[in-house]
């Protein structure tokens, strides 16, 4: 790996010139592939109706957007090496736009299956080319601007139904993708205008189709698999999955910084230690939000509309730490802002799983809730940390390998937390559901929130800390 230079670090506390407007452009792709990954859900029922297609086709929809976006990831510092970062960008961006136009167009349940799976693999690329593309332009000081291109990208899967929601009580579905349209081609042509031209930066190298021939069907079966693990060919699936990761890993061994992941990378600690960060934030945002809404709804007997009601704190907490990241990572180091984070959503957890063994309480809910978007302090001073460690030349292939380890981690961990409630539900009597199968849910995660706060002690006392005070 090359190692004789690490990211590029500001003389001053100005910022690059333009590079907000360079943000704004990173975020607008990354959310608008995010957020069509739910916006869908709530429309379901109404292309069962439409497409007179049963369910189990229509899923489809969800499930193969969500596939295809781990489908094409792999191929992202190859496609950076060969035509540069701005000209990947700008064709994922373009294939998302036409790809929206052409789902809401789609005449029948196949044809919207197969838009879907072509618009997943163009925004499969656009959240890792816009993390990319920022880490490049901010350098050093990433966490000062990475809170304003992370926040939205985050909340998408939150506003998705809602958006939908409004949609589809004054049009029909087919507007959920036509409003991509016109926001895409005005953000494509942002693009065009703001985004640096770095094609004389890169270094292309061969595509490892021996690599892309593991690590791409390895994703997608173990997402599959994962979602699945409950039927005897999704255990298949998940194993078959993990073979090709140990082929992939033994080939990348071979070719090294040939391979379509340099596992060189995983060589500096920091960068490690940011990957498996990423893995752990992950999953236990996707696992919280899948035992949330269960135990309001099924154990609480809490309706739909006021579930949705009783979560609208996560998501201002989460909107209450971003912007305040970049100011914070100025005055504090990366440890100490990611272990405060890890332990605020700890504690938050932990409040959940009193609340579910004791009954609802909306007011100490709505705390935990606050104290669980806090941790959002944690992805991106870890992320920042890890790029810093590493040369800018393999900027294009870290984004890949913590986007990789970002994707598994939520399936991963969602899906422990459901087979757990799932085994604690079958073998524990109705009247004690509440105060004993959804507390032991809720302390697994618990657990895993105890291991992302430990794994942040590992984080390296950034170099340019500007204060040596403690956040906590």
């Amino acid at each position: 790996m090359n190692t004789r230079t690490s990211l590029p670090s500001q003389s001053s506390d100005q910022l690059p010139r333009g590079t907000w407007k360079i943000v704004s452009v990173a975020a607008v792709g990354s959310f608008m592939a995010q957020l069509d990954a739910t916006i869908v859900n709530v429309s379901l029922p109404d292309l069962v109706a439409t497409l007179h297609a049963p369910f189990s086709h229509i899923q489809w929809v969800v499930s193969g957007y969500l596939l295809a976006l781990a489908l094409t990831l792999p191929l992202n510092g190859w496609l950076v090496s060969r035509l540069g970062g701005r000209a990947v960008y700008l064709w994922c961006f373009g294939a998302f736009t036409l790809t929206s136009g052409l789902c809401a167009l789609a005449w029948s349940a196949p044809s919207l299956i197969v838009f879907r799976l072509l618009q997943g693999m163009a925004g499969g690329l656009l959240a890792p080319m816009a993390q990319m593309t920022v880490a490049r332009v901010a350098g050093r000081q990433m966490p000062r601007v990475a809170s304003a291109m992370t926040a939205p990208v985050l909340l998408a899967p939150l506003l998705g139904p809602v958006v939908a929601g409004a949609i589809l009580s004054i049009a029909s579905w087919r507007w959920i993708f036509l409003l991509n349209v016109p926001v895409g081609l005005a953000a494509f042509a942002l693009a065009v205008l703001f985004l640096p031209d770095d094609r004389h930066d890169e270094r292309p190298r061969p595509l490892d189709l021996t690599g892309l021939g593991f690590l791409a069907p390895a994703l997608v079966s173990f997402l599959y698999g994962m979602d699945h693990v409950a039927w005897l060919y999704g255990q298949a699936t998940l194993g078959a999955s993990l073979v090709l990761f140990v082929l992939y890993v033994r080939s990348a061994r071979r070719k090294g910084d040939d391979a379509l992941i340099d596992l060189r990378l995983l060589r500096a600690p920091a960068f490690s230690v940011s990957a498996i960060i990423m893995f752990l934030t992950n999953g236990v945002s996707f696992a919280g939000q899948m035992l949330l809404p269960v135990w309001l709804i099924h154990a609480c007997g809490v309706s739909p509309e006021r579930t949705g009601l009783l979560m609208a704190p996560l998501g201002l907490g989460m909107m209450c730490v971003y912007p305040l990241i970049g100011r914070l990572s100025d005055r504090f180091d990366a440890r100490d802002l990611t272990g405060c984070g890890a332990l605020l959503s700890l504690v938050g957890t932990l409040i959940l799983a009193v609340l579910a063994y004791n009954g609802l309480n909306a007011a100490l809910l709505s705390v935990a809730l606050l104290l669980r978007g806090g941790g959002g302090a944690v992805g991106i001073p870890a992320m920042s940390a890890g790029y810093a460690s590493i040369a800018r030349d393999d900027i294009p292939m870290a984004t890949t390998a913590l986007n990789i380890m970002q994707r598994i981690g939520g399936p991963t961990l969602t899906t422990v937390c459901a087979t757990f409630l799932g085994w604690r539900l079958a073998t524990t009597g109705p009247s004690h559901i509440p105060s004993e199968a959804f507390a032991e849910a809720f302390g697994v995660l618990a657990l895993f929130h105890g291991v992302l706060l430990l794994t942040t002690r590992f984080i390296n006392h950034s170099e340019n800390n500007r204060n040596s005070g403690k956040l906590c």
